[in-house]
């Protein structure tokens, strides 16, 4: 279920966020909505590192190396040492 959020803002910026929204064919809640995610997923760490990890996987993944072949790269690096 959804919950209700009450924002004050400039009727001069209402006008103008509604505006915008019509022409992008939403309502002004579609756009809150949308702008609130967005700062919660810019700002949560936790999103970057999973959406980091799938981006380095699928990378990976492409060009054909897998969890096999990562644990033995580590293993060569770390006993060159």
């Amino acid at each position: 279920m959804s919950a209700q959020m009450i924002v004050r803002i400039d009727p001069e910026l209402k006008a103008k966020v509604n505006s915008f929204a019509v022409s992008d064919g939403k309502n002004v809640s579609q756009v809150v909505r949308e702008l609130l995610e967005a700062y919660v997923k810019d700002r949560d760490i936790g999103a970057y590192v999973d959406d980091l990890w799938n981006r380095t996987r699928n990378k990976l993944e492409s060009k054909g190396i897998g969890p096999d072949d990562i644990q033995r790269i580590i293993d060569e690096v770390r006993a060159a040492k």
